[in-house]
C-alpha cells in the first residue's frame, strides 16, 4: 500500500470513530440510528478494511471481520438479549450493526471462499483468450474444498491437470493474484527452446494460426504471431513475438528450487519440484510467469478459472468460456 493510501485509511477509521461516538443516540421509536453514526461505521469498514489488506490476503481479512460479527452475535443472541428483555433496554449500535453485517459477511466468506470468486483480467499476459477489461470466475472447489487462509487441501475434489487456466498467489508477493496456464505438474521437466515447449521429452503440438494484433496499455500496436496449441486435452491459443527472446535472462529472479533449472540463449529446462506447478502465460513473449520467479506451491492456489462474467468495453465476451 502507498503512503498515500495508508493516510487515506488511517483518516477514515479516525473520522468514523469520531462520527459513531459523536453520532448521537436513535430516537424513541426510529428503526435506524443517526445517518452520522451511519456513515461512521461505514468509514471505520472501510478503514479498517483497507489497513488490514496491507498485512494479510482478503480471506483473512473476511475472516477477520467473520469472526469479531460472529462473536458479537453470538454473545447477543445467547446472552445479552436476555438482560434487555429482563431490563426493556435497546441494543446499543455495535450490537445492532454486528447483528447486521454478521449474516452477510459470512456468506460472502463461504462463497469466496468455498465456491466462486470474481477477479479482474489486469494485463495481456493471457491474450487472446483472455483480455484486459475481462471479469472472469474461478471455481475455488474445483481442487478441493480448502482450509481459509491457510489453504491446505481439506476435502479433494480433482487434480490440477496440464492446460488448466488458474487463479493463484504470485509467489514473491502472495497478497497478490496472478492467472497463468499450467504447463508443468509435480515431476514434470518443462523445457522451452526457440519458441517450441516441450514436457517430459515430447513436444506440445502447436500449429501456426496466422496473426494477431492489439493495442498495448492503450499505446503500442502490437503484431503477434499466433499458433493453436494442444496440452491435457486442451485446444487454445498462444502468441509469439519473433522479434523477443525466448527468455529475458536478465529477469530471471532467485527463486526456492532454483537449482531445478537450467538457463541459456535459447531458452530453458526446469524439473518441477513435488508440490509445485510450472505456469506460464499464452501470450508469451508478453508475461511474467515461471521462467522469471519460479514454481507455484500448491498451497497457493486459489481455482480454475471457467467463465467471462462481464467486460464493460466488448459486452460479446460474456459468458464465453475460458479454454
Amino acid at each position: 500500500m502507498g503512503a498515500n493510501l495508508f493516510w487515506v485509511f488511517s483518516a477514515a477509521v479516525v473520522v468514523g470513530v469520531l462520527l459513531i461516538l459523536l453520532g448521537g443516540k436513535k430516537q424513541e421509536g426510529a428503526k435506524d440510528w443517526p445517518q452520522s453514526v451511519q456513515w461512521g461505521y461505514l468509514a471505520l469498514v472501510i478503514g479498517g478494511f483497507g489497513l488490514l489488506s496491507d498485512y494479510m490476503s482478503f480471506t483473512a481479512v473476511m475472516l477477520v471481520f467473520v469472526v469479531i460479527t460472529g462473536v458479537v452475535w453470538a454473545l447477543d443472541k445467547w446472552m445479552l438479549a436476555r438482560k434487555r428483555a429482563a431490563s426493556g433496554a435497546q441494543p446499543g449500535h455495535f450490537v445492532d450493526y454486528s447483528r447486521g453485517f454478521f449474516p452477510v459477511i459470512l456468506v460472502v466468506f463461504v462463497l469466496r471462499s468455498f465456491l466462486v470468486e470474481p477477479f479482474q483480467i489486469p494485463s495481456s499476459s493471457m491474450r487472446p483468450g483472455l483480455v484486459v477489461g475481462d471479469f472472469i470466475l474461478v471455481n475455488k472447489f474445483t481442487y478441493g474444498v480448502r482450509v481459509p487462509v491457510l489453504n491446505n487441501v481439506l476435502v479433494p475434489v480433482n487434480k490440477v491437470n496440464h492446460g488448466d487456466v488458474v487463479v493463484f498467489n504470485y509467489p514473491p508477493n502472495p497478497k497478490v493474484n496472478y492467472i497463468k496456464r499450467v504447463i508443468g505438474l509435480p515431476g514434470d521437466t518443462v523445457e522451452y527452446r526457440n519458441k517450441r515447449l516441450t514436457v517430459n521429452g515430447k513436444q506440445v503440438t502447436d500449429v501456426a494460426d496466422g496473426t494477431y494484433d492489439y493495442i498495448e496499455q492503450g499505446l503500442a500496436q502490437i503484431t503477434a504471431q499466433r499458433f493453436r496449441e494442444n496440452q491435457g486435452g486442451k485446444s487454445y491459443h498462444v502468441l509469439n513475438n519473433v522479434e523477443a527472446p525466448v527468455v529475458a535472462l536478465s529477469q530471471v529472479q532467485d527463486f526456492p528450487y532454483r537449482d531445478n533449472c537450467r538457463y541459456d540463449d535459447d531458452g530453458f529446462v526446469c524439473k518441477v519440484p513435488q508440490g509445485n506447478y510450472f505456469m506460464m502465460g499464452d501470450n508469451r513473449d508478453n508475461s511474467s510467469d515461471g521462467r522469471y520467479w519460479g514454481f507455484v506451491d500448491d498451497k497457493l492456489m486459489v481455482g480454475k478459472a471457467f467463465m467471462i462474467w462481464m467486460n464493460f468495453s466488448q459486452l460479446s465476451r460474456i459468458g464465453t468460456r475460458i479454454q
